[in-house]
């Protein structure tokens, strides 16, 4: 299996696993105002599921152009009544079309080319590759902010978890 579809396959797992053990109350909170959540994590994964990534691989199998995506402009924004069950099922159901679609691929298709709007001239395997370094990127993000009301609440040890530190 290629790196990048052994990151894109373990990725739901995760989601599925904090949907159902991690209160959603610590899923929807902001570890700072200009943060995201983690479940704003887990929404722009959707966003980007169902506007970018397989679009962008079918534009690369129809050798055509890319386009920039904004989160900011673009992107949906998390309904309060949601629930983070439900945005597991939204990405489980978008997340099979795309590992088919990937599956789909031959060798040969990695080497195609295309033009994205902002990068420039970009290869199918290395948007592959972005796709799963964007994928671990928002994971982090997201734990991330998972973490910081236990990096609040553990006194003396918050020495340990700088790095990890979100400031408010």
């Amino acid at each position: 299996m290629n790196p990048y579809l052994s990151i894109l396959s373990t990725t739901l797992a995760r989601w599925q696993s904090l949907a159902e053990n991690v209160p959603a109350e610590l899923l929807r909170r902001r570890p700072a105002p200009a943060e995201w959540s983690a479940l704003e994590c887990l929404l722009h994964l959707i966003d980007t599921e169902r506007y970018v990534f397989p679009v962008r691989v079918r534009a690369f199998l129809n050798e055509q152009n890319l386009q920039a995506f904004d989160p900011e402009t673009q992107g949906a924004k998390l309904d309060e009544h949601t629930t983070p069950a439900e945005l597991v099922q939204k990405f489980f159901v978008l997340r099979r079309e795309s590992l088919a679609l990937l599956a789909s691929l031959t060798p040969g298709d990695l080497s195609r080319t295309s033009h994205h709007s902002e990068l420039g001239p970009v290869t199918l395997e290395q948007m592959l590759n972005e796709w799963a370094a964007h994928e671990l990127d928002h994971t982090i993000q997201a734990e991330r902010a998972l973490m910081q009301p236990f990096i609040d609440a553990c006194g003396p040890w918050q020495v340990y978890f700088q790095a990890n530190r979100i400031s408010t």
